[in-house]
């Protein structure tokens, strides 16, 4: 994998299935799950990790696909940022096809997995408000078979955690068949990590519009109120259009609640990261009403 890698395991497990590696984890405790690497590897390389084995997930086929699963996408936590970034997934859930376009240069979107993304839970991880905004929830694999489902939310809030020998397995996503936006800024052009980042869906069948900003906390956050709000001037039955003051007004919401006071006088960054959240959240219910 890199010079570094022979001295940081002692052992290299690739199993073949969900149970054989859940298997190779409650047999060695120390050892860490890898699929892409993205994550892990610079911190092995960086002398921050010294793992006493891997087990690779790279050759469990059960979890690089997707199936359909009562109104609901049931993704595979293998699934390449580069697979999801295909039409065919876009077509599917729009939002989080975009986020994976958007999760940094092709090297990295070939290797980086939806799962690990997960289970990494970097504040910028482009993948992580998205799957806040649409509720998505965790079915966790474990020693003996068995599964347990977890909120998305739970596990980035710290309300949850994996257990020993305990795996994210798939990923349950609802099937909106709406608009959906993802929206992020980096501190440079080009892939990069980003500054903050807005993930949006509308949700018709519940009259509801669905927000979490990502990157300026530890998780990604929901405006609850905003949504409330700019929920009940949304005519469901009609257009779904929004003046351009309404939609100013919802981007402000949304960067208020995000992005709090820090200070009195407010830091001249926290006012320029709350204008950034505003742009980023009012251009993005803007697209989704006009999609």
């Amino acid at each position: 994998m890199t010079t570094h890698a022979p001295q940081a395991a002692q052992s290299v497990t690739l199993p073949s299935s969900l149970d054989e590696a859940v298997a190779a984890l409650a047999a060695m405790p120390a050892a860490v799950p890898v699929a892409g690497g993205t994550d892990l590897m610079t911190a092995v390389n960086s002398g921050l990790l010294r793992p006493a084995g891997l087990v690779g997930l790279g050759r469990i086929s059960e979890i690089r696909g997707w199936q359909y699963q009562d109104g609901h996408a049931l993704l595979g936590a293998g699934l390449t940022h580069a697979r999801m970034g295909r039409p065919d997934f876009a077509a599917l859930i729009p939002a989080l096809a975009a986020a994976a376009r958007a999760a940094g240069p092709p090297q990295i979107r070939n290797a980086g997995t939806l799962g690990g993304n997960i289970a990494t839970a970097a504040p910028t991880g482009d993948t992580l408000p998205v799957l806040a905004a649409l509720e998505a929830v965790l079915v966790i694999v474990g020693p003996g078979g068995s599964r347990r489902e977890v909120p998305v939310s739970h596990l980035l809030a710290g309300r949850e955690m994996l257990a020993p020998g305990e795996l994210i397995g798939f990923v349950r996503v609802p099937l909106l068949h709406a608009p959906q936006v993802f929206l992020k800024a980096t501190g440079r052009t080009g892939p990069g990590r980003a500054i903050a980042s807005v993930g949006l869906v509308l949700d018709p069948a519940r009259r509801g519009v669905r927000c979490a900003v990502g990157a300026v906390a530890p998780m990604p956050l929901r405006p609850l109120e905003a949504e409330q709000w700019v929920a009940s001037l949304i005519d469901w039955d009609g257009e779904r259009a929004l003046a351009p003051e309404a939609l100013d007004a919802f981007g402000e919401y949304v960067a208020m609640a995000c992005v709090p006071d820090q200070g009195d006088p407010v830091p001249p960054a926290v006012l320029q990261l709350r204008r950034t959240v505003a742009v980023l959240a009012r251009r993005a219910l803007g697209r989704a009403l006009h999609s």
